[in-house]
């Protein structure tokens, strides 16, 4: 992960804004703290902040090719570039070990069909200067784990703005959109171009297929596999919950299998670009006897991690806020709650020289996971949710995910999103996701991990290893990050803003903030604070809120104890 800020065909002096791009630029350096980057092209300019993952002794960014007539500024991972490297048709010439140069070549080579090959998580803008006018083309991954806005200025629309994060955009365009995931942008035409077209996408279209519980453990199993390409020491985001658990479990004995297959000179894993460090570093946080805290050290024995665990007051935590709010550029509810815990554990993951981990992002919607889930009408409806769900990740988990790891220059890699994975979790009819009253969420992901279970496919190779998990923690009730931190931290965050806001301004929220009106106070508060860093009405456009579904007859508080089924509901 890096920061990424371009200009293309700015409609000043060039020259005279470089200073200022580079201060804008400087807005994202907590992104990337390794090195910086600015190349001034024509009317063009393109930066970088980059934090060093792979190829860490040569690959810094902007990239060009041999004769700089093609510049790229890249964010993010691409796992399959050794193959794409090996498809190449005509001799490219390297100037670095970094994965992400080969979008530079395919890119010479077959223009922008480029982005539908790339498989792992990214943004990026490249600028083509091989013709008598420059063309800027830029993309974003498919389910948008890595955050990229554009920008323009309404009085000189030729000129377009692209950046990691809204800080570097907010005070030059008065225009700002979220870039939409799965597309890629052409200057030739304006537009944006859908590339990522699976047939699970759209939600009208049900999934017919029957659960294959081997199928989905060993696509899931090869996501976790390929994500532990780095060459700096990393570890894993342990909560204690199902999905972080379960990436955990995986990881460890994928480190294992790479570490063996280096030691043996086999040929059968991909190590290229990977490195096994002894022993696979675990990071949880909570308040004193929260939770998750309490099933994280569980977990972390049980596979045996040098495991990190961080408690923080709820003091600490509110003190945290207003900054959680200016790196998350939200004012959602359920975001900032999940997210400050998750930022003050960046801080301490970093502190300890790891500057890669993964995380379990995406389950809850691929396979219907939260509680509200629960109260799905039909199948059909459960299985729409979870499409829809996946469509908007890019507007909360992924973005919480992102930017709360960011904000202290930590990568964060989701294997539940992986587009191969998707595409075979996506597809599996609904009614064999379904959960019940008798039957826990996202019993289908639990089964296919089960040992006990014995439909699920395990060999007898795979037996003999043993679990992946004790069994109450592979069938732990779901808690929502902000809950499972402790229960006392969104009680303590309702109180807070009960002080802060007073019923006057409450009763005048609707003249306050006419647009996206808040209807709590703690809203209200989030909302007050958000301005105070992005004041432009252009800022409130990329904020989506996360609710559940009301209309299924569940509760509209985010926190998942606000659901009936949950064992310790309000």
């Amino acid at each position: 992960m890096c920061g990424i800020f371009g200009v293309y065909n700015y409609y000043g002096d060039v020259g005279e804004f470089r200073q200022r791009a580079l201060d804008l630029s400087k807005k994202l350096r907590h992104r990337g703290p390794d090195w910086s980057g600015c190349i001034v092209a024509d009317n063009n300019i393109v930066c970088h902040e980059r934090l060093a993952i792979v190829g860490v002794d040569t690959g810094a960014q902007p990239l060009t090719n041999a004769d700089e007539s093609i510049v790229l500024t890249v964010n993010g991972e691409i796992y399959n570039h050794k193959k794409l490297e090996a498809e190449l048709k005509q001799p490219a010439s390297f100037k670095t070990h970094s994965d992400c140069e080969v979008i530079l070549h395919m890119y010479s080579e077959i223009g922008t069909d480029v982005c539908a090959k790339l498989d792992g998580m990214f943004s990026w803008a490249l600028l083509d200067r091989r013709s008598a006018k420059s063309r800027l083309v830029a993309a974003r991954d498919p389910i948008g784990i890595t955050t990229l806005y554009i920008g323009r200025v309404s009085a000189h629309p030729e000129t377009v703005f692209i950046a990691s994060e809204l800080k570097s955009l907010n005070e030059e365009c008065d225009q700002i959109d979220e870039f939409p995931p799965g597309h890629y942008f052409d200057s030739e035409d304006g537009q944006f171009h859908r590339y990522f077209k699976p047939d699970w996408w759209a939600p009208e279209r049900i999934a017919t297929a029957p659960v294959n519980y081997r199928q989905l453990r060993e696509s899931l199993t090869a996501a976790v596999r390929k994500r532990l390409m780095a060459e700096v020491p990393y570890g894993v985001l342990l909560s204690g919950g199902l999905d972080s658990s379960l990436i955990s479990s995986i990881a460890v004995r994928e480190a294992a299998r790479i570490s063996a297959s280096a030691q043996s000179d086999t040929e059968d894993i991909d190590t290229r670009g990977a490195r096994y460090f002894p022993r696979m570093h675990s990071f949880s946080i909570g308040l004193p006897g929260a939770p998750d805290l309490i099933a994280a050290r569980k977990v972390a024995k049980f596979l045996r991690t040098a495991h990190h665990e961080l408690t923080y007051t709820v003091q600490e935590g509110l003190d945290a806020v207003a900054d959680v709010i200016y790196h998350l550029e939200t004012y959602d509810v359920t975001t900032i709650r999940a997210s400050t815990p998750m930022y003050l554990m960046s801080r301490k993951i970093k502190s300890t020289g790891v500057k890669m981990v993964l995380s379990g992002e995406g389950a809850d919607e691929v396979f219907g996971g939260y509680l509200y889930f629960h109260y799905a009408p039909n199948a059909d409806d459960f299985h729409k949710e979870t499409v829809n769900r996946v469509h908007n990740l890019h507007t909360s988990d992924c973005l919480r995910a992102n930017k709360s790891t960011m904000a202290w220059g930590l990568e964060a890699r989701v294997p539940f999103l992986d587009k191969e994975f998707l595409q075979v979790a996506m597809n599996v009819r609904a009614e064999d996701k379904q959960c019940s009253k008798d039957l826990m969420e996202k019993a289908i992901i639990r089964r296919a991990f089960d040992v006990e279970f014995a439909d699920a496919g395990f060999t007898p190779e795979e037996l003999a290893k043993g679990p992946y998990l004790p069994h109450d923690v592979l069938w732990r009730q779901k808690e929502q990050f902000s809950d499972g931190v402790g229960y006392s931290w969104i009680d303590s965050l309702k109180e807070w803003a009960e002080r802060r806001v007073s019923d006057e301004a409450m009763a005048a929220v609707d003249q306050r903030f006419p647009y996206d009106t808040p209807s709590t106070k703690e809203a209200y508060l989030y909302r007050e604070l958000f301005e105070q860093h992005f004041p432009q009405k252009a800022c409130l456009k990329s904020v989506v809120r996360w609710v559940p579904r009301t209309d299924w007859g569940c509760s509209a508080d985010p926190s998942g104890r606000a659901q009936k089924i949950h064992d310790k509901a309000y």
